[in-house]
C-alpha cells in the first residue's frame, strides 16, 4: 500500500556553513526540492521542519514560521520538531499521517543544523549539546557522551560475538569509499583500515576515523498524497511503511545490548505497513554514528544474522557491488551529521538511487529502499521503507 508519496528531494553539501543563517541553509535545500518536484511555494500545503540544537547554540527558535517564510511559504501551517538525530525523520512520520489523513496534500519537509563552529559552540560544548539526549538524571552528571554510549553497546557485541576493530574499521573505509563518490559528502577522501588503527584514541573501541563528524547542512523532501503524485510530472516513489519505536531512557533500561530493541520494534512496524521483508531491501541507509552503530543496525533491520554484522562488512557484502548495499551516500560517517537534516538527507538518497540519479554511487536496479535513523542513545528511532514505481 502506498502511504504517501515523494516527488522533490534536495539537500546542501555537509561540511561547514557560516555565511548564512539556519534559514538560509534550509533554503539552499528546500528549493532545489521545490525545483525538483517542479511546483512552487503556493503549491504547498505545509512545512514540517526539524532543527535540535540552534535555541542552545544560536539562541535561534521559532524556526518553522522563519525557514517558511525564507522560501515564499509565509502564511501555511509550519512546525517544528526535535527528536535528537531523528528529528526530520519523525517529521516525515507525522508528515506521512497528515497526507493519510487528509489534513493536507503536499507537504514540505526536512531539517537544517549547524553543529561545527559556525554554529558559535566549539567541538567541547557542541559534544555537551549532543549529550544532552541523555539521561540528565544518571547519565550527563557522569560525563556520558555518545561516543561512550555507543562504545558501550560496540564492546557488548564483541564480547557476544566476537567482532573485532579490523571489521569495525572495514565499516569506516567502506563508507568513506562511498563518500568519495558522492560530491555533498563532507569527507570525500578514501582511507585505509590502518589510518582506522592509527587515528586517537575516542572511546574504545572507538578511534577518530569510527565516529561521524559535527556537520552543517540541510535537506528536504516534498511528500504527497498519491493522487497529487499522479498530478505533478515530476518523477515519484512512494513511502510504503514508516515505523517508529523507543528505547528506554537511561541505556539501562534498554532491554537488548546487541542490536536495539527500538529498531526491531520499528522495522517490524515498517515491513508489516510494506509488505515487505528484509530480503526484498535492495539497499539501505542506516545511522552509522559510530562504525559499531552500523553493525548493529544491520542485525536489527534484519539484514544479516545476529554476529554477521561484522563479517559482512569485512567481507564486502554491504559495499556498493555486494549483495546488501549500506550508506551508499558514506553515511553519517563520511556525508556527515547535521543532526536535524540527518533523516530527510536518508530519504533524498533513497529517492535518488530509486530514480537512478545517484551517479558514480548508484546501486545496480534497486526497487526498495530502507532508511534507519535513530535519535539519542537508540531512545528514538524511525525505519521508512521506500519504492521505486513499477
Amino acid at each position: 500500500m502506498i502511504r504517501a508519496s515523494i516527488i522533490g528531494a534536495g539537500m546542501t553539501k555537509f561540511g561547514t556553513h557560516a555565511d548564512l543563517t539556519l534559514s538560509e541553509l534550509f533554503a539552499a535545500a528546500a528549493l532545489p526540492a521545490l525545483d525538483d518536484a517542479g511546483i512552487g511555494p503556493d503549491e504547498v500545503d505545509a512545512l514540517y521542519f526539524g532543527n535540535t540544537s540552534a535555541a542552545i547554540s544560536e539562541n535561534d527558535t521559532h524556526l518553522g514560521p522563519k525557514a517558511a517564510s525564507q522560501i515564499g511559504l509565509a502564511g501555511v501551517p509550519t512546525q517544528r520538531f526535535e527528536d535528537a538525530c531523528a528529528t526530520s525523520a519523525m517529521a516525515t512520520k507525522h508528515a506521512v499521517a497528515a497526507i493519510e489523513s487528509g489534513l493536507h496534500d503536499v507537504i514540505l519537509v526536512g531539517g537544517a543544523e549547524r553543529c561545527t563552529p559556525a554554529s558559535g559552540l566549539d567541538t567541547d560544548e557542541m559534544t555537551r549539546v549532543f549529550a544532552s539526549a541523555a539521561s540528565r538524571q544518571y547519565e550527563q552528571p557522569v560525563g556520558l557522551t555518545f561516543p561512550g554510549v555507543f562504545a558501550l553497546l560496540t564492546k557488548r557485541h564483541m564480547h557476544e560475538y566476537g567482532t573485532t576493530r579490523d571489521q569495525l574499521a572495514e565499516v569506516a573505509v567502506k563508507n568513506h569509499h562511498h563518500g568519495s563518490l558522492n560530491p555533498r559528502a563532507q569527507h570525500g577522501q578514501k582511507i585505509t583500515r590502518e589510518d582506522v588503527h592509527d587515528g586517537p584514541l575516542i572511546a574504545d573501541p572507538f578511534h577518530l576515523y569510527d565516529c561521524c563528524p559535527f556537520s552543517d547542512g540541510a535537506s528536504a523532501i516534498l511528500v504527497v498524497s498519491q493522487d497529487a503524485a499522479e498530478s505533478f510530472d515530476s518523477e515519484a516513489v512512494d513511502i510504503t511503511g514508516i515505523g517508529h519505536a523507543s528505547g528506554g531512557v537511561p541505556l539501562a533500561e534498554q532491554s537488548a545490548f546487541t542490536a536495539t530493541q527500538a529498531a526491531r520494534d520499528a522495522v517490524g512496524a515498517a515491513y508489516d505497513q510494506s509488505g515487505r521483508t528484509a530480503d526484498d531491501v535492495d539497499f539501505c541507509e542506516v545511522h552509522d554514528c559510530f562504525t559499531g552503530a552500523e553493525v548493529l543496525a544491520t542485525e536489527a533491520l534484519g539484514l544479516v544474522e545476529d554476529g554477521e554484522g561484522g563479517p559482512a562488512a569485512a567481507a564486502g557484502r554491504t559495499a556498493l557491488g555486494g549483495d546488501i548495499p549500506v550508506n551508499p551516500s558514506g553515511g553519517l560517517k563520511a556525508k556527515g551529521h547535521p543532526i536535524g537534516a540527518t533523516g530527510t538527507a536518508q530519504i533524498v538518497e533513497l529517492t535518488e538511487q530509486l530514480r537512478d540519479e545517484a551517479g558514480d554511487r548508484q546501486v545496480e536496479s534497486p526497487s526498495v529502499g530502507l532508511a534507519h535513523n535513530l535519535g539519542g542513545e537508540a531512545a528514538t528511532t524511525v525505519v521508512t521503507v521506500v519504492e521505486a514505481r513499477s
